[in-house]
């Protein structure tokens, strides 16, 4: 991979995603120091969540008119801009105004939610077609490794330099995420679309494509299920599935934390070191780790030993992984490069909310038994699982690669 608008890519991304995690980690120091309050803490994710799906909702109204590079830049100008702005109101306000932060993590967020189909959509502009599988696993490993280490670093920045001058941290870090994003060079072909098209027309357009072919919708399918069943793998549920499964201290939730994304990275080297010989039996890869991940879900959901939990939860991490960046692959090589970003739009759009009300399901199901959870996950990435074996037709089993 030596395109170098692909470097410019993941660098900037790397900027970017480590600065989110900076910023939310001091956030949360500033606003517990000031208001002593999990209620607002507990805003963070909530507002994220939402602002990221109406984002990402409306995006096709934009990926219509403007280049994806202009996007992803105005996407990241955009974020650095509120956050100067936030960074001057916790540095010199006395008063801090909650409402005015929360407005400004609302916007950043939304901003953010144009960045992530866009990203997504210029990596088979960037790297040749033989590489996209070995592209996606980078970026996969580069995003799993910022969030591993990004909250440890993040709090230790925050014990040696206080909330606010992490907040400015992060200024510097969104900086240098636009420069890298303006340095890339897209040259794929790009019309605007007729404006007279009517917005909900526009809305709906990524739909249509995902529904109309076979491959797409069945895809899709089986990302709305996972979608559903990963909601178990949330920091919450974990944490009492250690306290009332696995009788341990809290720690053994940091260790499983640290495992699964582990699992993750690795899932994600492997990948990208034997990304010829998987793009080979992408087929066999996807339907694998589909009834894998199902078999190590009902496993940990059934275990209390904290030993094995942890074994399991790195398995998971890592099967998962190869799952997602092959089901990725699949979608980059099949889409035409001026449907990609309406796909992901819509994607990005049911899986966010999907996850949203499925944590809200699910954190019932845990209040009454956190194991019940899990096993119900167990079934859904089995259906999940049993639903990719009976289309795997619609799947080329292999590419010819350059």
């Amino acid at each position: 991979m030596k395109s170098k608008s692909f470097r410019f890519l993941w660098i900037g991304q790397l900027f970017a995603n480590l600065g989110d995690v900076f910023y939310v980690v001091g956030l949360i120091s500033i606003l517990y120091t000031v208001t002593e309050s999990v209620m607002y803490l507990a805003l963070l994710p909530f507002l994220n969540t939402f602002g990221r799906f109406i984002s990402s909702f409306i995006s096709p109204l934009l990926l219509n008119r403007y280049r994806l590079k202009l996007l992803l830049i105005n996407s990241q100008l955009s974020k650095t801009t509120i956050l100067l702005i936030l960074a001057f109101w916790v540095s010199f306000q006395s008063s801090l105004g909650i409402w005015f932060i929360v407005c400004c993590i609302l916007l950043i967020a939304f901003f953010d939610g144009w960045a992530m189909p866009a990203t997504d959509a210029l990596i088979p502009r960037l790297v040749k077609e033989s590489e996209l599988l070995k592209a996606n696993s980078f970026m996969s490993v580069i995003n799993e490794t910022v969030q591993l280490g990004g909250w440890a670093m993040g709090g230790i920045l925050v014990a040696l330099i206080n909330g606010q001058n992490v907040i400015w941290l992060t200024f510097v870090l969104f900086v240098l995420s636009t420069v890298m994003m303006i340095r890339i060079v897209d040259d794929t072909p790009f019309q605007v679309k007729d404006e007279k098209q009517k917005t909900f027309e526009t809305l709906k357009e990524g739909w249509f494509i995902i529904w109309k072919n076979p491959t797409f919708r069945s895809i899709h399918v089986m990302i709305f299920m996972e979608a559903m069943a990963n909601v178990v793998w949330v920091a919450a549920i974990l944490y009492v599935f250690v306290n009332e499964v696995l009788n341990v201290t809290e720690a053994w939730w940091g260790y499983i934390n640290t495992a699964f994304f582990l699992g993750l990275i690795l899932g994600g080297v492997i990948c990208s070191r034997f990304s010829l010989k998987i793009e080979k039996i992408m087929r066999k890869t996807v339907l694998f780790s589909s009834f894998g991940v199902s078999i190590i879900t009902f496993l940990f959901g059934l275990n209390s030993i904290a030993w094995v939990a942890l074994i399991l939860v790195a398995f998971s991490g890592f099967i998962d992984q190869i799952k997602g960046i092959t089901i990725r692959t699949y979608l980059q090589k099949e889409a035409a490069a001026e449907d990609l970003p309406k796909i992901y739009s819509a994607q990005y759009s049911m899986v966010t909310l999907v996850f949203g009300f499925s944590t809200l399901a699910f954190g019932g199901i845990a209040e009454f038994s956190v194991q019940l959870a899990f096993l119900i996950s167990g079934l859904l990435l089995t259906g999940s699982a049993i639903y990719m074996l009976i289309v795997k037709k619609r799947f080329p089993d292999n590419y010819t690669l350059e």
